[in-house]
């Protein structure tokens, strides 16, 4: 029979899905989401919820911001080194293919993956410890309040990314992009899930807080921890920091050079054998998390099967709950994975290249922390408009004098809500936007082009 329509519809699509997913994981029909989506004037759906879901993300400011965040190297010294953005995109890639193997939700996965480090300040590790550590009090930060501090819910990039998600992307008639739930909590549960942060206006409808993770958000976590590991490793070896031959002598370097033989030593170029390596030890990872997962995964499916629940049906009506780390690495390979850890640990993020751009970055960041906090008229316009409308209020650039002190004395210096309010405004610049704020805000002659 033929289609009254070009190409396959969303039912048609989801359809596909319950016919070849394993019962375990995620369909998009089951999905659920906070606002109801409005679909007057469309023809047709070709997309399904979770496709829907990737393409808001791909397409959200907040993402493409991530092009100019630092990953490790920070993206303004050099054309080849991973960004925010690669990095996201080699993890989607990763869990694709983990995904695919074990007959998850591909499309899922790939949404969890370009939403994982949507929360992620500038400067890498370095901007988010100085940020946790203001917003928590344990990194000193000059005027502001601790108890405001105490009261703003501290900071973690997991929770900041459900956040943006949740509240700070701003392309519809609703805060937020209205996200499918399960990605939304694949988000969240990408990073540890701590009771001792409370984040303000948290929306814990959909979340299943006490539930282990999604197979697609540990599919994501593990892709996540893989693709950092090799890849901050071949930027270290790219950057000179560290030895080719250094990385040949891990346990799993070794095996990889094994296992190739001739064609690895007989590899004149440095480049070529360098590529290698690392693709050989992505290879024997990401095989390990595959062998290891489907294992488990079929020990239970083979026990579902003979259940009086699947008498009359082909999977549960609701996808089970595994684990954290049923998609993961088996206990001999994740013995190798600590050692590269250890390796890049050392090797890599202390080196004296990331070491001084990492105090660069704790600089910059806790500098606007304090400047902004200190006097919010610093903030641009549009951050401020955003904080009068969630906090009431008069516009602070139409107050002057005794009327100005008084206005920031009851709803800025010691409310939590304007620390947490300048916490996002950082978490969301770019390396090159905070270095530019803080020539402005610090630099007596800053660059003329960074005005």
């Amino acid at each position: 029979m033929e289609n009254s329509h070009p190409g396959r519809t969303a039912a048609e699509l989801e359809a596909l899905e319950d016919a070849t997913l394993a019962p375990y994981a995620h369909r998009s029909l089951g999905a659920t989401r906070r606002f109801i989506i409005d679909d007057a004037g469309r023809t047709l759906a070709y997309r399904t919820a979770y496709q829907r879901d990737r393409d808001r993300l791909l397409h959200s400011l907040s993402f493409r911001r991530l092009k100019n965040k630092t990953q490790v190297y920070v993206p303004y010294e050099g054309d080849h080194h991973r960004t925010r953005l690669t990095h996201t995109l080699e993890v989607a890639q990763v869990g694709r293919t983990i995904a695919r193997a074990l007959g998850l939700n591909e499309d899922l996965v790939e949404a969890i993956a370009l939403g994982h480090d949507l929360g992620q300040p500038p400067f890498g590790a370095a901007g988010h410890e100085v940020l946790a550590g203001s917003m928590s009090g344990l990194e000193k930060v000059e005027d502001i309040n601790a108890e405001a501090l105490a009261a703003s819910g501290g900071f973690r990039s997991n929770y900041q990314s459900l956040r943006v998600v949740d509240r700070l992307e701003q392309r519809y008639d609703h805060p937020g992009l209205n996200l499918s739930d399960s990605v939304r909590e694949g988000i969240w549960k990408c990073g540890e899930v701590d009771e001792e942060i409370s984040y303000p206006d948290w929306v814990e409808e959909g979340l299943a807080p006490t539930e282990p993770p999604s197979l697609e958000a540990q599919t994501v976590t593990v892709a996540d921890k893989l693709a950092r590991l090799a890849h901050d490793l071949e930027d270290g070896i790219r950057a000179g920091e560290v030895a080719l031959e250094a990385a040949e002598r891990l346990d799993l370097g070794a095996a990889v050079v094994h296992k190739l033989g001739d064609r690895y030593s007989h590899l004149k170029s440095r480049f070529r054998r360098q590529n290698s390596l690392i693709r050989g030890m992505i290879h024997v990872l990401v095989s390990d998390v595959v062998v290891h997962s489907w294992e488990i995964l079929m020990a239970w499916r083979l026990e579902w099967s003979a259940s009086a629940e699947a008498e009359d049906a082909n999977r549960p009506p609701v996808p089970p709950r595994f684990e954290s780390g049923t998609v993961g690495f088996s206990e001999s390979v994740s013995g190798l994975v600590d050692e590269i850890a250890a390796f890049v640990e050392t090797q890599v993020y202390r080196s004296f290249a990331v070491s001084r751009m990492d105090a660069r970055g704790r600089s910059f960041v806790k500098g606007l922390f304090a400047a902004y906090y200190r006097d919010p008229l610093q903030l641009d316009d549009y951050v401020l408009l955003r904080y009068r409308a969630s906090a009431g209020g008069s516009y602070l650039r139409d107050l002057s004098g005794p009327d100005l002190q008084k206005e920031l004395a009851a709803r800025y210096h010691g409310n939590p809500a304007f620390v947490r309010l300048v916490a996002d405004h950082i978490a969301g610049m770019s390396d090159s936007y905070a270095v530019k704020e803080y020539e402005r805000l610090y630099l007596p002659y800053p660059d003329p082009e960074g005005r």
